[in-house]
């Protein structure tokens, strides 16, 4: 009985070290994965990070001129740009709907309607109140004018992928040539920051497949693309830092508010407890526990 529950045990043992084994190498046999997201420096992370408002502005051109041929952003209103910490928000028109820069942004678009008088299809100047404008009409239509894929609403992608702002930055300014040995289906491009299983298509060394994935949206950005009137760089580089810091902004416009009052709220904690340990100290002054 003895030499069974031995010969059961050592079978036990050697069967937990070869699974031991798989699960170690298993790294190694592992999809090439993502690159890390690199650093946009930005101004608004960080527990006292606020939104840059120069950049944002730049970032809404960046959109708007570039990205807004393809991508929509259902979730806003021209009217939010001039919201607090927005891209425009001038304190002399609390409601964002009388800021004049605002109304004129909103002016260079054409939105669709429908004429009250004939009921037949127009389009008219946009106004604070309208929705940003979407580039298809429909999923369907996004999806036929993009070889099958429908590009996703930005309204909230920082929030929607991790290292949101990171990201965004990373992945428009990080397209590359593909490596030698990775095969590439048409209408796809290579981007290490792109997340995906590049095996299949891998016919080098399959313990150093490269990383990231196949993206079908060709590298939207090029060097002196959109005009700044500030004087900050006409590059990829700066293109994809602006713009991911304005999709940063639609993703979360009360961060500001946000952090502000986790911070009041700290201070307030902060001193409740001292009050209430000053009070603690009164109350059982001279009495023995």
């Amino acid at each position: 009985m003895t030499v069974k529950t031995n010969a059961s045990m050592s079978r036990l043992i050697a069967s937990a070290a070869v699974a031991f084994g798989l699960l170690a190498a298993a790294p190694a046999l592992a999809a090439g994965g993502a690159a890390h997201p690199r650093s946009g420096g930005f101004s608004f992370e960080g527990p006292f990070g606020v939104y840059d408002q120069g950049q944002l502005q730049r970032g809404y051109k960046v959109y708007q001129e570039v990205c807004a041929a393809c991508h929509s952003m259902n979730l806003m209103h021209y009217r939010n740009l001039g919201d607090r910490h927005g891209p425009f928000w001038n304190p002399k028109y609390p409601n964002p709907n009388d800021n004049p820069v605002v109304k004129a942004l909103a002016k260079e678009v054409q939105v669709p309607d429908i004429d009250s008088e004939t009921g037949e299809p127009i389009q008219r100047d946009a106004t604070p109140a309208d929705k940003f404008r979407s580039p298809y009409p429909n999923a369907t239509a996004a999806a036929a004018g993009n070889g099958g894929a429908a590009p996703p609403d930005l309204s909230v992608m920082a929030k929607a992928r991790h290292d949101g702002a990171n990201y965004i930055y990373s992945l428009l300014s990080g397209y590359r040539a593909a490596p030698a040995g990775l095969t590439i289906r048409e209408g796809q491009h290579y981007n290490p920051y792109m997340a995906g299983d590049l095996t299949p298509f891998w016919t080098g060394d399959k313990h150093h497949v490269p990383e990231g994935g196949f993206i079908a949206m060709p590298p939207p950005l090029r060097n002196g693309q959109v005009t700044y009137d500030d004087g900050s760089p006409q590059t990829v580089d700066q293109y994809a830092k602006d713009v991911a810091a304005f999709i940063a902004w639609t993703s979360e416009p009360k961060m500001v508010e946000r952090k502000q009052a986790g911070f009041g709220v700290i201070i307030f904690l902060l001193i409740f407890a001292g009050l209430t340990y000053a009070s603690y100290r009164r109350v059982w002054k001279g009495v023995a526990h």
